[in-house]
């Protein structure tokens, strides 16, 4: 498979899972709005989404991926099957240490991730039984993350990818679920719960691919020396990885005295997560080994060849997203999310916020994608460190700007923390020399840039005239019927625009992303 079919395969289920997720958070927008039974239920999913981001959603891969190879080309398949299975082994018995204790401790997990709930209030009381619910989710989400890194280590990306889409679909009939039979009260006792069931789901999805490519685990916590070099990589890649939801974590934290405002800020987050959760996923899947097939193979050439292509598809993704949504904040609130319960102060809120995230994409996208240069490397830390400087950066910015800006001023210290992150990886790796682009990429890079910028112009040019001709006071199916004018123009116009420059070719692109290369190696 082709790395720009690759790239396709879970870029594609990578959006479709985010556009169910949307449907998702849609309905329960509409059943809870932005309230005490929202925020109670959004702070608890916190806990699930943390690991999900930290394990499932590709961070355990770029450690894993390289090393299974390593150990399968020196040491042969079997080798690299037991190895597999160790670290399933030892992460299955670890997570589920540490949801017991969520389960026990749960009165004090909602204290640390919303301190602003009034101890024995209803958000508190409600937080703390969405917890004990949902948090045994992290124990299947260790396994799932071990059969998805197999998976994509072996090439076989689709699997792994669409796993998440099943995770979703089952949240999806969980929503509906709740909207046909339950209430605001109860609906966060379902969907907790439906977190768990989304999970089993998933795995059975996930792991009847890696079955036959693991030897048969034992559940102890006993390390080979094999292992312990893995978790002594993967722990701080882990680390780096789950950072942005970290900064989530920490804004919600800070802004959790302000009712609504963990709402708004979720719901701002998950907009923001759509782009970047698509290229997390491409880096992870297919990026990464591309680049740690380019290192291996000891060809300065191949391998500036496959960081740049990297950045290329990584600022080809990140760059017209964050301009879209700069321009595009107020109807996106409005017409995926102001129905029911969430009202037009909401829309407001929820714009204002995701406006100040979106300057950040494309450094939360560049951190991801140097960090997989280092992680090719089999260096952790580096990207953990400088992750590490950003989470630190968004939660002193947070703490300084929420008293006189509120949650944007929370949304704006994440926005600022991307770039952080990104710059001081690119220094680090640029002196190391790890970092090399070739001649085709410094060609591409502006006139990405530009094709955005055209991007803007006419989006904006879009806006100004639907504005005129339908004016403010259409239904909430015109708001829908415009959003979708404004964005296939835009897309229309930057696609047309990366072949205008000579930056890709629809036709070149299509036919890469259709290639399939025989066993022998050549095309089909």
């Amino acid at each position: 498979m082709s790395l720009a079919r690759k790239v396709a395969t879970v870029g594609t289920a990578t959006l479709l899972s985010r556009l169910l997720g949307f449907v998702r958070d849609v309905a329960i927008a509409a059943v809870l709005g932005a309230g005490v039974f929202s925020d109670a239920f959004l702070a608890a999913l916190q806990i699930p989404n943390l690991f999900r981001r930290l394990l499932a959603e590709g961070a355990l891969n770029s450690a894993f991926v390289p090393m299974w190879l390593r150990i399968r080309h020196d040491a042969g398949a079997d080798a690299a099957r037991r190895f597999g299975a160790d670290v399933l082994s030892t992460m299955l018995v670890a997570l589920a240490t540490i949801a017991l204790a969520g389960v026990i401790f749960a009165p004090a997990v909602v204290r640390i991730i919303a301190p602003g709930f009034e101890i024995g209030g209803e958000r508190f009381a409600h937080a703390v039984n969405n917890v004990r619910l949902s948090i045994p989710y992290i124990a299947i989400a260790g396994i799932v993350a071990v059969a998805a890194s197999v998976l994509n280590a072996e090439g076989r990306v689709a699997a792994a990818a669409w796993g998440v889409v099943v995770f979703n679909g089952v949240m999806i009939a969980a929503v509906v679920a709740v909207i046909a039979f339950g209430s605001a009260p109860s609906a966060g006792t379902v969907l907790s719960l439906a977190v768990v069931l989304a999970g089993v789901a998933q795995l059975a999805a996930v792991g009847a691919g890696a079955v036959g490519l693991l030897a048969r685990p034992q559940l102890r916590l006993a390390f080979s020396p094999l292992a312990r070099r893995f978790f002594a990589l993967a722990i701080p890649g882990v680390v780096a990885a789950g950072v942005p939801q970290l900064k989530l974590m920490a804004g919600a934290i800070v802004a959790s005295p302000s009712p609504a405002a963990v709402s708004w800020l979720y719901y701002a987050n998950r907009l923001y997560e759509l782009p970047l959760g698509v290229v997390s996923i491409a880096i992870a899947s297919a990026l990464a080994p591309a680049i740690a097939a380019g290192l291996r193979s000891g060809e300065s050439m191949r391998l500036a060849a496959a960081q740049s292509r990297a950045i290329e598809i990584t600022l080809g993704l990140a760059l017209p997203s964050a301009a879209a949504f700069a321009l595009l904040a107020s109807p996106l609130a409005r017409g995926l999310f102001e129905r029911g319960a969430f009202g037009a102060s909401d829309t407001a809120a929820v714009a204002a916020a995701l406006t100040a995230m979106a300057a950040g994409l494309p450094g939360h996208a560049l951190e991801k994608m140097l960090g997989a240069v280092s992680f090719a490397h089999e260096d952790t830390r580096t990207p953990m460190l400088a992750a590490l400087a950003g989470l630190a950066t968004a939660l002193a910015g947070a703490l300084a700007l929420f008293p006189r800006y509120g949650h944007v001023g929370v949304a704006a210290a994440i926005a600022i923390s991307g770039w952080i992150g990104a710059t001081l990886l690119s220094i680090v790796l640029a002196r190391r020399n790890w970092l090399r682009l070739d001649a085709t990429a410094w060609r591409r890079l502006p006139r990405i840039g530009l094709a955005t910028a055209a991007m803007a112009l006419v989006i904006a040019a879009l806006q100004i005239a639907l504005a005129l001709a339908l004016g403010s006071s259409a239904s909430s199916l015109v708001h829908i019927g415009q959003l979708l004018v404004l964005v296939t123009g835009g897309l229309a116009v930057y696609l047309a625009a990366l072949q205008g420059l000579d930056v890709a070719r629809l036709r070149d692109l299509a036919a890469a992303i259709r290639y399939k290369p025989h066993p022998t190696g050549d095309a089909q």
